[in-house]
């Protein structure tokens, strides 16, 4: 019963788009990957790396020129990188920030396929490139987790004590919550987010909408 209950959550959990709303493309001339059907832009890196568990995911890096922080998103279960490209130029501007957002393996030109443990995988990835390719450090970085990016988020924030801070868009209790009223956390349940919060030691800021929710403040 267990088994095919976390198969279910699963199944809720993960809705890439299909097709892919872009492609990745080498440029011949510069040998940079640039982002199709988007003109490329100076201040955006298209990026591929390997996660621990054998994916390779795609990423994006938008500099902005006088960013203090770089926020690291984790969007929807409907959504990937085309589709959240210009949302990140507009965030990068607005608040002026550099802005890394990532496919989940599964989801856009990501390999692999997409599971909980793949995308603690794959924003793991994500955060080492920011430190290691572009110096962030764990004290500027926000992570934002839009719905089932709720999950990696939470999972990362709750083993990083430094971070400046998380926001959590949508975001869910656990994927079995989501689905049935149940008031415990049951060993084969995905995300269990309502867990892991309280070892957040950051200022997280939640914003909520009509489903269920996390309804913690810190």
């Amino acid at each position: 019963m267990g088994g095919v209950t976390s198969s279910m959550a699963a199944k809720f959990a993960f809705f890439p788009p299909n097709p892919p709303s872009y492609k990745v493309i080498t440029d011949e001339v510069t040998g940079l990957l640039t982002l199709n059907p988007f003109p490329h832009r100076e201040n955006v890196d298209v990026l591929k790396f390997p996660t621990r568990r054998g994916t390779e995911i795609v990423a994006i890096y938008v500099r902005h020129p006088m960013a203090t922080s770089t926020l690291l998103y984790s969007h929807g279960n409907a959504a990937d990188l085309g589709q959240m490209y210009e949302l990140f130029i507009e965030l990068s501007i607005h608040l002026r920030v550099n802005i890394m957002g990532y496919d989940y393996s599964g989801y856009g030109q990501s390999s692999g396929k997409p599971s909980e443990q793949n995308t603690y995988a794959d924003i793991e990835a994500s955060y080492k490139c920011l430190e290691e390719s572009y110096g962030a450090k764990q004290e500027d970085i926000i992570l934002y987790g839009q719905s089932v990016g709720s999950g990696p988020t939470l999972d990362l924030a709750a083993r990083l004590p430094r971070l400046r801070a998380v926001v959590l868009h949508s975001p869910i209790l656990s994927g079995l919550r989501v689905m049935y009223p149940v008031k415990r956390s049951y060993w084969f349940d995905i995300y269990k987010n309502i867990d892991k919060i309280p070892l957040v030691n950051c200022p997280v800021l939640i914003i909520h909408v009509s489903i269920p929710l996390l309804t913690i403040c810190i």
